[in-house]
């Protein structure tokens, strides 16, 4: 049986092609490609083989690194949000994970494991996450000599831990924060000890961010980090297509008014189609009318509102749409940015929120001429 209904296309090719991206921009540094929340909705398993000219991965969970182990991924993982127990710091040094460390607690687990000669055939490598503005996690800078001296002590922990930190407003180049960030971690570091500061905007447009480690997410499953300029303008190719096809056709008189609610009103007699995707897929429930799609490769527009399992097309731009005729919700011809915009949100909001109940499929498509 084929089965149709909302369905993401993930090309494993763009992926590779974005990580040469981030390459190309800071060509002397560690690439950690972030995967986390199932590789941003791509799958995470499959995004860390097609990612696997990464020099490491950059989970923000313990469980998420476990289960990368588990699936025979052998690069460095680096859990950005650390370990949240001592059950998980075990666990981390027991997968020879990467920890950042963003408070005293985190420090008191690593002393507390068990001091054995197992434990130092292989030391666990860990990132000092410092707060240099973002003051969401992270130490105080006057906090790092301290924990630096505390972890210098531990026998579980390699020597001279890194110094990580995550920028605040990366994705505004303008801001003066990101540089102000920069320049705050370099003054604690020690000669020689590695740094690891950009994200994907800090990669594109901000140079003093490409330190020994950078961490790309967003740009990898090609979307842009920066409201003013889409994946294309930046050499991104998108790696999730969203589809569906249309489930029903009708035509509606002037002045009838279509789904919950009825906020929308035909200006005239209107063929409406609907497609079989909705909030319970992932599709953003507070998109407008207005809303870009493709039929057919015919842009229309969402009209009504975003119901759990359907949404429904003003079809006038392409009236000869009829039941089975492919939907594209965002891909590489609809930007998911555009998307994102049209319904208040992010693109990462989107990706991330595509449900388990879509099929993904990866695909395999030429490299464009």
């Amino acid at each position: 049986m084929r089965f149709v209904g909302p369905r993401a296309l993930i090309d494993l090719a763009a992926l590779g092609h974005n990580l040469e991206v981030a390459r190309r921009h800071a060509p002397r540094s560690r690439l950690w490609a972030v995967i986390k929340a199932d590789a941003y909705g791509h799958g995470m398993e499959q995004a860390a083989a097609a990612l696997a000219a990464a020099d490491g991965f950059a989970v923000a969970r313990v469980e998420e690194a476990l289960r990368l182990r588990a699936a025979g991924v052998e690069h460095p993982i680096l859990v950005l949000n650390g370990a949240l127990s001592a059950e998980e710091t075990a666990a981390a040094w027991e997968a020879r994970l990467n920890l950042a460390v963003h408070q005293a607690a985190q420090a008191d687990w690593l002393a507390a494991l068990p001091r054995s000669a197992a434990v130092a055939d292989h030391p666990l490598r860990v990132w000092l996450k410092v707060d240099t503005g973002m003051h969401r996690l992270g130490l105080e800078p006057a906090e790092v000599p301290r924990l630096q001296a505390r972890l210098a002590d531990c026998p579980v922990v390699a020597p001279d831990p890194g110094l990580m930190t995550h920028l605040a407003n990366a994705d505004e180049p303008t801001d003066p924060l990101s540089a102000l960030q920069c320049q705050r971690l370099r003054a604690l570091a020690r000669p020689g000890q590695a740094l690891n500061i950009g994200n994907s905007a800090g990669i594109l447009a901000c140079p003093a961010t490409r330190a020994d480690g950078v961490r790309p997410g967003i740009m990898l499953y090609g979307g842009s980090p920066f409201g003013d300029r889409g994946a294309a303008a930046l050499d991104l190719r998108p790696v999730m297509t969203l589809k569906t096809q249309v489930s029903a056709t009708h035509v509606y008189r002037a002045g009838e008014r279509i789904g919950y609610g009825g906020t929308f009103v035909c200006p005239e007699d209107t063929p409406v189609g609907v497609a079989a995707t909705g909030y319970g897929d992932g599709y953003p429930r507070h998109a407008p009318t207005g809303t870009p799609v493709l039929v057919k490769g015919q842009r229309v527009t969402l009209i009504g509102r975003v119901s759990m399992d359907s949404i429904t097309l003003d079809l006038r731009p392409c009236p000869e749409a009829r039941p089975g005729d492919e939907v594209i919700l965002w891909g590489p011809a609809l930007p998911v940015e555009e998307i994102a915009q049209a319904a208040g949100t992010i693109s990462y909001d989107l990706l991330c929120g595509v449900s388990p109940r879509v099929r993904r499929e990866t695909v395999h498509r030429p490299e464009p001429s």
